[in-house]
């Protein structure tokens, strides 16, 4: 590995006196480094380097967060999967709404096509006026144009655009006068009865990549000629000056352009000009090859969401005598990628968990007839039985988390040390999971000792190996404490976890497994 630049590790020093935890921004101006900035020693283990600065500063850096390569935004062809019409020949990238709706992992796959693809189509959306509007909320927000939040894309009697009327439409991107143009389109069928009007798709990159291959002075000048794009009506006039093909500083393809109807008079000198009007054919030629264009037929209740800075779009003509009428509207990339972002982030933490759940979970519960995976699993049942508020279900369901090895804490506690394993699993889980859930979670060993100071016969009705744990932890609470703890705002949940805490112990007791509460847990993860 290069020897990084003192002033590019110390900028990305993780700390929290460096960096806001929850957000990541940093809290130093650039400026505020001194000049004469240097490592004053540098040790660690095979997992982290740790760094003391020669202005007394101390960094902490993971070895595999060092050795990871350059990230992109995502958003260049660089990351994109270019493909042709018979890519597509065993079905398009779909997923059904209610499953959408209730499965982040469905979730995920489907927006990950949207961003890999281009595009993808959800199924059984209810056919409905203006549901288009609540498939953008699930990742992102509309984007409100002069067509309004929504737009119908059926026949008109003045129609102001192409699209609403009933003619054959070439592959083209929307809005290129706009700036920032939509990066997302959606479409909602709710009525599809006509002869034609089949939708088409062309991915713009693969056929600028092609134009690349072939003709790579023609991608040049298309890259790099300035195109006026022009659309005025009655009450709109708006401009947009780009190339047809917008290229990273790597030279990579990160946007594509391409609305014969709406390019607006080009000029310069008249070679340029010939230069121009060479390679845009040339360019046009190729979104028309049959190859590169996929064709479907949009039914009733499907939703089609696609890159509108990528994707061509299309629409063969259709006959006036059925009926064909479409709901659209905008969005933006960068919403649907954060909500990637985060989906996916969530089910990596659900998979940490899952995995504790099916590795150290299989082992033995401090000496009682179930094991850590069993105890749980039968508290989170329990609760859930009982009619509990999904957060107090999740609590209950995570609450030993702290007895794990591995990313949590030792369990010592059957060896006679406390091992304080509630706030050991409360403060790991504060990385996913609010107050809500925590909460229960650190007080639930607190609650043990109140339950034993405040109610008659409770302490008896523990098991010896509770009981045993009770005086590790400290014993039942004075009357003091006890009035300290149920003073406190989550001291009534952590009593509830509790309970189910100590029915949760019976050997060979039907109990749903860890995925029957994947999609409550995901749901309560910020």
């Amino acid at each position: 590995m290069i020897e990084p630049s003192p002033y590019w590790l110390r900028d990305n020093c993780p700390c929290a006196e460096c960096r806001d935890p929850r957000s990541g921004q940093k809290l130093f101006q650039i400026t505020d480094l001194p000049d004469d900035l240097a490592v004053a020693a540098r040790t660690g283990s095979a997992e982290h380097l740790e760094v003391l600065w020669s202005d007394g500063h101390r960094s902490r850096y993971p070895r595999a967060w060092l050795a990871q390569d350059a990230e992109g935004d995502g958003r260049t062809e660089a990351d994109k999967r270019l493909w042709t019409a018979a890519d597509f020949a065993g079905g398009l990238p779909t997923a059904r709404w209610t499953a959408y709706l209730e499965d982040p992992a469905e979730r995920a796959a489907l927006l990950r096509a949207v961003r890999h693809s281009g595009f993808a189509v959800l199924r059984g959306v209810p056919v409905a006026e203006r549901q288009v509007l609540e498939v953008a909320g699930t990742f992102g927000h509309v984007r409100v144009t002069n067509y309004g939040e929504l737009f119908d894309v059926r026949v008109e009697p003045d129609p102001n655009n192409l699209a609403f009327t009933s003619v054959a439409i070439a592959p083209h991107t929307d809005n290129p006068y706009r700036d920032p143009v939509p990066t997302l389109q959606l479409l909602h069928c709710l009525d599809n009865s006509a002869a034609g009007g089949d939708s088409g798709l062309v991915d713009g990159f693969q056929a600028a990549a092609l134009l690349r291959a072939e003709a790579p002075a023609d991608f040049a000048v298309l890259t790099r000629t300035v195109v006026p794009f022009v659309f005025r009506d009655r009450g709109t006039e708006l401009r947009a000056d780009r190339p047809l093909i917008e290229v990273d500083p790597l030279g990579r393809i990160r946007e594509v352009r391409f609305n014969n109807r709406s390019i607006g008079t080009l000029r310069g000198p008249a070679g340029e000009l010939e230069a121009f009007y060479t390679a845009y054919r040339r360019f046009a030629a190729i979104t028309l090859r049959p190859e590169l264009r996929l064709d479907f037929r949009l039914d009733p209740g499907d939703c089609l969401v696609f890159d509108n800075v990528r994707l061509l779009h299309a629409r063969t003509a259709f006959e006036q005598d059925g009926s064909r009428h479409l709901q659209g509207c905008y969005a933006d990339l960068d919403s649907l990628s954060s909500t990637l972002a985060v989906l996916e982030r969530h089910c990596a933490a659900l998979d940490t968990i899952a995995e504790l759940f099916a590795g150290e979970g299989a082992g033995e519960y401090l000496g009682e007839a179930v094991t850590m995976a069993e105890h749980m699993l039968q508290a989170g049942a329990l609760a859930q039985a009982a009619g509990a508020a999904p957060e107090l279900v999740a609590a209950a369901l995570l609450h030993d988390l702290g007895h794990f090895h591995g990313a949590l804490h030792g369990r010592d506690l059957m060896q006679g040390q406390d091992n304080r394993h509630s706030d050991t699993g409360a403060a790991w889980l504060a990385q996913w999971f609010g107050p809500e859930v925590t909460e229960p979670v650190r007080l639930h060993v607190a609650a043990k000792r109140y339950l034993c100071a405040v109610e008659p016969g409770y302490r008896e009705r523990l098991s010896e190996a509770s009981e045993y744990t009770l005086q590790v932890q400290g014993g039942p609470m004075d009357e003091e404490q006890a009035a300290a703890f149920a003073a406190l705002p989550g001291a009534a949940d952590a009593v509830a976890v509790r309970r189910w805490d100590e029915q949760a112990k019976e050997a060979d007791a039907a109990t749903p497994g860890f995925e029957h509460f994947r999609p409550l847990l995901a749901a309560l993860m910020r």
